[in-house]
């Protein structure tokens, strides 16, 4: 008689050594996902973003970014312990349903789905915004638009195509920052350039102190810093079609720390050590103003492109990861049974189909109405992100009760000081989401999050009464 380790999902000892057969193509090779990884965690928040909170809280962004830093790899310690017990492509939805039941698997997969369709939208029409710095004839819709169709039309074409443009996509960006850096290093070093007498690493601590605003208004911009790492467990949707999972996602998550340090924490401390923080400008990238302060011609033009790419990299892991998503949903009886199909490629064709064309309806909705309807469509995405998050933290805390039941294999890959890591990351979560609800301008993401919840709950007995929406035997 089998035991109930081996009746699990299958497997025995050796689960977590094998990923189950989704019918996906393995076409992400080590290097694609470890540059997938590194792309996750950089954004355009880093590029033009941070230059509000250089100017709302000065130096003590930095604390900020480290903090958040850590908890981030604390959510992506627990989420690579889930994966190596049980890697596949529906990641958090599929552990939210195995620990919490039904109803959190199909509320993680549609949050989620709808926060990468919520980030495409804006994302792509960013896209066209960049774009039209070169074309401003061209409308920005029309270059959103083409923008949207090449990226799906990549994503058509195979895993394997997708993968390479992200690593491009991401190399970009990562060649971006570690050149401000190295640049920074040598106008601190040497004191070239016109800015060469002025920087200095004191302008860290002198002009009004680390924190020159006070500790409070540092804690209310943690919302936005820790924003600013949504995406980041992207890499776990890649489970189901990487090369070895277990060793790529593992080699991924390790390296986590290294690419925080470098690309928040390193490029920071560089930015803010070249010119006082009360010499960025909100809305104006730190970046362009670091590249032109040094001589670079065209800079403006350089981070344009540079911009551009990180929202085009944005869109294409979007459609990626919610092409996956769906289908999982679809497999699991909670979307229509059509979308679970593969094509001749493996490629899940109809949930790829469906997900572009709402993010080209977004596309026209942010064109319109950018300041209003489109704000209550994006704080979806942005709640979802934390109870995405929540959902890895308390899936994980599931996990290990029943591996110290003996009801389930233990992983080898394990997450450091767990149970006690788990509830400091998820009090650390739950601190921002008062934040969130202390802050007139950001409340308005929990009005409309408990009204989307509302939705998803009486929306998920649909499938379970429908013949048509039923789950694979």
């Amino acid at each position: 008689m089998a035991s109930p380790v081996d009746q699990h999902h299958g497997r025995g000892k050796n689960a977590a050594e094998t990923a189950p057969d989704e019918g996906y193509r393995r076409g992400l090779s080590a290097r694609q996902v470890q540059m997938m990884a590194i792309g996750g965690a950089i954004g355009v928040g880093l590029f033009y973003g941070s230059s509000t909170g250089i100017a709302r809280i000065g130096p003590s962004i930095i604390a900020c970014y480290a903090a958040a830093g850590i908890v981030m790899f604390l959510i992506m310690r627990a989420l690579g312990e889930l994966l190596t017990y049980r890697p596949t492509s529906g990641a958090f939805a599929d552990h939210a349903r195995e620990f919490f039941g039904p109803f959190a698997g199909f509320a993680t997969g549609w949050s989620y789905w709808a926060a990468w369709v919520t980030a495409c939208m804006s994302e792509v029409t960013a896209a066209g915004h960049y774009i039209a710095y070169w074309w401003p004839s061209v409308p920005v819709w029309v270059t959103a638009a083409t923008a949207l169709v090449a990226l799906f039309v990549t994503n058509l074409v195979s895993v394997k195509l997708f993968g390479e443009l992200e690593f491009w996509f991401a190399s970009i960006k990562a060649v971006a920052i570690i050149a401000m850096i190295v640049i920074g290093i040598g106008v601190l070093t040497f004191g070239f350039s016109s800015i060469g007498d002025t920087a200095s690493v004191s302008h860290l601590w002198a002009d009004g102190g680390f924190a020159p605003n006070g500790t409070w208004q540092t804690m209310l911009a943690m919302q936005g810093v820790v924003f600013a790492y949504l995406g980041i467990e992207l890499v776990g949707v890649t489970a189901g079609e990487a090369e070895n999972p277990q060793q790529t996602l593992r080699k991924a998550i390790n390296t986590l720390p290294i690419r925080i340090g470098v690309f928040y924490i390193g490029a920071l401390i560089i930015l803010l050590s070249l010119y006082s923080w009360k010499e960025y400008t909100p809305g104006v990238s730190p970046f362009v103003q670091v590249f032109a302060g040094v001589g670079i011609p065209a800079a403006a033009g350089i981070m344009n492109f540079v911009v551009l790419t990180a929202a085009l990299s944005s869109c294409n892991s979007g459609l990626y990861s919610t092409g996956r998503m769906l289908r999982g949903l679809a497999v699991n009886g909670e979307a229509p049974a059509a979308l679970k199909k593969l094509n001749s490629r493996r490629l899940p064709l109809a949930a790829l189909v469906l997900s572009t064309l709402v993010m080209g309806i977004g596309v026209i909705v942010n064109i319109v109405s950018p300041d209003k309807a489109f704000i209550y469509i994006t704080s979806v995405g942005t709640c979802a992100g934390l109870w995405t998050w929540f959902m890895i933290l308390g899936a994980h805390l599931r996990y290990r009760s029943k591996v110290r039941a003996g009801l389930l294999p233990a992983a080898d890959f394990r997450m450091p000081g767990a149970p006690y890591t788990n509830w400091i990351a998820i009090a650390a979560l739950a601190f921002v989401v008062v934040l969130i609800a202390t802050d007139s301008d950001t409340r308005l993401g929990l009005y409309v999050w408990a009204v989307w919840f509302t939705l998803l709950g009486v929306s998920y007995w649909i499938p379970r009464r429908s013949p048509g929406l039923q789950p694979e035997a």
